[in-house]
């Protein structure tokens, strides 16, 4: 089996430990499941909120990704629109959070996971929770 890389695990939103898991039991592009977790890696068992309110941090990564979403967008109508009216920035503005909010949870929920929960990257936990 290929060992996958950190990066990969973080944008395909695998498990930290296995990097096999999935984070989420849906997809991204299902509007009403796509904030869906399962309570611990089906690849390894690993519990993924690893404290209370464990995922409530990742509000800060999420805003860090919101933030750039504004200032993208923001730069982007001022260069094309060349100036337009306030309700246009905040029209294209809006629209951009709006669809972005699915992936902005997503990764900053994984993000949060991968950088702050603690976890090794470990691939024989895989074989070890199969044994069981």
């Amino acid at each position: 089996m290929k060992e996958k890389s950190a990066l990969q695990a973080i944008v395909k939103s695998k498990c930290p430990r296995c990097r096999e898991g999935d984070m989420f039991s849906s997809s991204a592009f299902s509007l009403t499941k796509f904030a869906d977790m399962p309570s611990h890696c089906p690849a390894c068992n690993l519990r993924y909120a690893r404290e209370p309110s464990f995922f409530d941090g990742a509000m800060y990564i999420s805003y860090a990704f919101s933030v750039a979403i504004v200032v993208t967008f923001g730069v982007a109508t001022y260069i094309i629109g060349g100036d337009p009216d306030v309700w246009v920035y905040l029209t294209v503005i809006s629209i951009a959070i709006l669809f972005f909010f699915r992936f902005t949870f997503r990764y900053a929920r994984t993000l949060m996971l991968h950088l702050f929960g603690g976890v090794s990257y470990d691939p024989e936990s895989i074989e070890r929770h199969e044994s069981r």
